[in-house]
């Protein structure tokens, strides 16, 4: 059985920096990578990055580019998300997840999602 815990979510002024960490126990049978996305109150679940396995590539949405960095800490085995420059419409539940799929930005190519983290930006 697999669990993602994600950590790190705080509220935080506009402009501000967090960092995020997705961390794991057990192993996926299809394990491509892990994904970040966000959710905000009444609206979908929306994709902001992943990074893949396999070279290690990384993959933005148009809103997390140049702002936000994936990164994997081999160290700690956790796959991280720094946020810098963050704006009130950062403001969303963070979560993570384990790719299994072959889309990157679509929710049905991920699995054993997280609870989630809570992150607030006020302006």
């Amino acid at each position: 059985q697999v669990q993602i815990v994600e950590s790190g979510g705080g509220l935080v002024q506009a402009g501000g920096s967090l960092r995020l960490s997705c961390a794991e126990s057990g192993r996926a049978t299809s394990d491509y990578g892990r994904g970040w996305f966000r959710q905000a109150p009444g609206k979908e679940r929306e994709f902001v990055a992943t990074i893949t396995w396999s070279g290690g590539s990384t993959y933005y949405s148009d809103s997390a580019k140049g702002r936000f960095t994936i990164s994997y800490d081999n160290a700690k085995n956790t796959v991280n998300l720094q946020m810098t420059h963050l704006k009130p419409e950062d403001t969303a539940a963070y979560y993570c997840a384990v790719r299994t799929g072959f889309y990157v930005t679509n929710t049905t190519s991920y699995n054993y999602w997280g609870q989630g983290t809570q992150v607030t930006v006020s302006s």
